[in-house]
């Protein structure tokens, strides 16, 4: 085993909380005479060249010392010209202001970090243990990582090598902190930036239902993967998202979100904002299965420095989208007719994206480097969420199973954990046809790799739900995405394809002023006087300049999709097993 003295040492030091630069440094022992450098271009879980390197600055370095030279070769690697093999001592500093899970901040009242955005790789040692150090904390800030620490008291921490150390994500401040068992393994619940009020035994609760759901879904009756799992959950003004970590993740959400003391326990299908907050909960969770362990073999030991393609995310993340939902109702958390509210919200993405006919979910997970976190006006003519349609692939695949009887998705999870590998395309279809008794080629063609429908309605009608298209508002009918304000009025933001708009030559980006002579508030205002079945005309601004369009009236561009409850004795027992409700 290797010795974690001779190996990297870290430290970051919080003392420039005003100037947001987080302080750290590096002791390398015995460095080669051109010891390289780098720090990773992106990091796993959020497939963008995010260019962490853009925050660092004043890299020194000495031996013994004495200064050492630091050529630095492209924009994220450096070398350190060695003379001998007296210990390296590197110094830099990191502008942290990055509120997102994906960086780096410091302030006054917190700081957070991924190590991905901190700790430059030493070339050669990485594949060994790695120390870390925290300097000294001011007064009342407390530590939540689930980095393991060294020593019961003070602030020192180790990895197995360097991907450990960068795949456990710090909070640092004050907060929240509560405590669950799952299995026998302990969950920490980290909350930062919660208003007064807020019901901390409740997210508690709710969160503990969700873990175990996806423990059993996964182990039965054995235990998760991690010795110990921490969510670190910071709650802002506003925002959303969250990142996976082996053993923790990152979440952010809006404080409205968070549940208040008073409110009734059991009914968060009742306020929209805490069920969105449960439904990340359940998707990070059930990322320590789906992709930091059971992972696509591209995604494996990536490249920090390039882009690592993959064709998979639409199981990796579309999987997880269905599953975090899913997971809700199975808990006991949403009732199964709010549960179809949330499935319906998928169908609605994707049936407004008129890309779903241009590119397949398997191209659009290899296009996430360059689509999707770039989004433009014609993002929704040109691709397709990977997360909303991987989700209803994830549906259809398993309804298909429930309805032929030979088993269920969940199944087939199962079936991809005993390989304790990573797995490529050809895996998941020999999965889905050792539990199906079928080969599934047909389905995973035309479902992952065409652009056609998929059979959604039809399978839901077996389990008992009615899928019904109803007329939107305006914008649907018309087929466009506006952003309303009473500053800015409405804004177009994007114009579908096939629509009525795009027919009548409004662009991405003009102001709509009024329709028929009425001045706008908000588009649905003018049903109030638009003859149903005529043609309108639309007064707009674009580029400083009044012009007015003929809008036709035709077919809705993009329904409203409903699922509900159908009464049908037949397929009640069928849909309790797949709601587990």
């Amino acid at each position: 085993m290797a010795n974690a003295r001779s190996g990297p040492h870290y430290r970051v030091a919080f003392d420039d909380r005003a100037q947001h630069l987080l302080r750290v440094s590096l002791t390398l022992p015995a460095p080669a005479a051109r010891q390289g450098l780098s720090l990773p271009v992106w990091l796993p879980g959020s497939y963008l060249l995010r260019e962490f390197a853009r925050h660092l600055q004043d890299l020194r370095g000495t031996q013994r010392g004495r200064p050492v030279r630091i050529e630095q070769v492209d924009k994220t690697r450096w070398v350190a010209h060695c003379s001998g093999t007296a210990a390296l001592e590197l110094s830099w500093r990191v502008h942290a202001l990055d509120a997102s899970v994906r960086g780096a901040w410091l302030d006054g009242e917190r700081a957070f970090f991924n190590g991905s955005s901190l700790f430059l790789a030493a070339e050669g040692r990485t594949d060994g243990p790695q120390r870390l150090s925290l300097g000294r904390l001011p007064a009342g800030w407390d530590v939540a990582t689930a980095m393991q620490r060294t020593a019961p008291t003070g602030h020192q921490f180790e990895a197995g090598d360097y991907a450990e150390l960068i795949d456990h994500p710090f909070e640092l401040g004050r907060f929240w902190c509560g405590q669950f068992d799952v299995a026998g393994v302990s969950h920490e619940l980290v909350v930062t930036g919660a208003w007064p009020g807020f019901d901390g035994a409740r997210l508690l609760a709710d969160a503990t239902r969700i873990c175990r759901a996806q423990v059993r879904l996964w182990h039965g009756r054995g235990k998760p993967p991690f010795q110990r799992y921490v969510f670190l959950l910071r709650a802002g003004d506003d925002g959303y998202g969250g990142l996976e970590h082996r053993a923790s993740t990152a979440l952010l959400a809006s404080r409205a979100d968070l549940p208040r003391v008073g409110t009734v326990a059991g009914t968060a299908a009742d306020d929209a904002g805490y069920l969105r907050l449960l439904g990340l909960i359940s998707h990070e969770y059930f990322h320590a299965w789906n992709v930091k362990r059971l992972t696509p073999v591209e995604l494996a030991a990536p490249d920090l420095g390039r882009e690592a393609y993959t064709r998979l995310l639409w199981w990796f993340e579309g999987v997880t989208s269905y599953y975090d939902d899913l997971t809700l109702v199975r808990a006991g958390l949403v009732a199964p007719a709010a549960y179809l509210g949330l499935l319906a919200s998928h169908v609605q993405t994707v049936a407004a994206t008129p890309g779903r006919r241009v590119q397949s979910v398997a191209q659009a997970s290899f296009d996430a480097w360059t689509r999707y976190y770039r989004p433009d006006a014609y993002t929704p003519n040109g691709t397709v969420s990977y997360y909303a349609k991987g989700a209803l692939v994830a549906a259809c695949l398993d309804l298909t199973l429930r309805r032929e009887g030979r088993g269920t998705l969940d199944d087939v999870l199962r079936h991809l954990w005993l390989l304790r590998r990573p797995i490529a395309e050809g895996d998941i279809a020999q999965a889905l046809a050792a539990v199906g008794g079928r080969a599934f080629r047909l389905e995973l063609d035309d479902w992952v790799h065409g652009v056609g429908e998929l059979p959604l309605p039809e399978l839901l009608r077996h389990m008992g739900v009615a899928a019904r298209a109803e007329v939107p508002g305006l914008a649907g009918r018309w087929g466009l995405r506006v952003q309303e304000s009473p500053l800015t009025g409405v804004r177009v933001r994007h114009v579908l394809r096939g629509g009525a708009a795009e027919a009548a030559g409004v662009h991405p980006g003009d102001e709509l002023l009024a329709i028929d002579g009425w001045r706008l508030r908000r588009l649905d205002d003018a049903a109030a006087w638009l003859t149903p079945g005529a043609p309108a005309t639309l007064l707009l601004a674009r580029d400083q300049r009044v012009l007015s369009c003929r809008v036709s009236a035709g077919d809705p561009l993009v329904p409203t999709w409903r699922l509900t409850l159908a009464d049908d004795a037949d397929a009640l027992a069928r849909r309790r097993a797949w709601l587990g409700a």
